[in-house]
């Protein structure tokens, strides 16, 4: 990594510079609660989801996504000779991923729950069973999915608004 390259450099600089340089996790377990963790001290790495990147590693590693917000968590490398800048750019994209985690993860329990409610209901109101013969849960057609998932972001559209402002 370049040290004299400039944080406000052109066409996304920085933030595009960062993230060309990140490498893939190959572990496959992630954090359930996708707190950001504790903020890691100069020249250490923090540790998040049961795995420490290798020692020798100079560049932030992704994880798998997470099985409840989909999101991929980030361990972010701490240089030694880090910057109080630099400190504070990393630590708020920390603060940032805790947050996202947190609201997408709450998101997609809010989603699978009323989407099965609803699947439920249109199933009992047909006199269908849940379960057919084989087995196999009975589904809707898309038609019938397209009323759930209007509704579903009509409701939550605040939610949204509030999310990306």
């Amino acid at each position: 990594m370049a040290a004299t390259r400039p944080l406000w450099g052109g066409g996304g600089g920085w933030y595009r510079y960062r993230y060309r340089h990140r490498r893939r996790l190959l572990s496959s377990s992630s954090s359930a609660d996708g707190g950001g963790g504790p903020t890691a001290e100069r020249g250490e790495r923090q540790e998040s989801a049961g795995f420490s990147p290798p020692a020798h590693s100079r560049n932030d590693w992704i994880g798998p996504p997470d099985k409840h917000s989909n999101l991929r968590p980030v361990i972010f490398y701490v240089p030694p000779e880090e910057s109080p800048l630099e400190r504070r750019l990393r630590e708020a994209r920390q603060e940032a991923q805790a947050c996202d985690q947190r609201f997408w993860a709450r998101h997609n329990r809010t989603f699978r729950q009323e989407k099965e409610e609803f699947i439920y209901s249109r199933l009992k109101a047909k006199g269908v069973e849940i379960r057919d013969e084989t087995g196999q849960k009975a589904t809707l057609n898309a038609e019938e999915m397209a009323d759930f998932y209007k509704e579903f972001l009509s409701k939550n559209f605040r939610k949204h608004m509030q999310y990306n402002r």
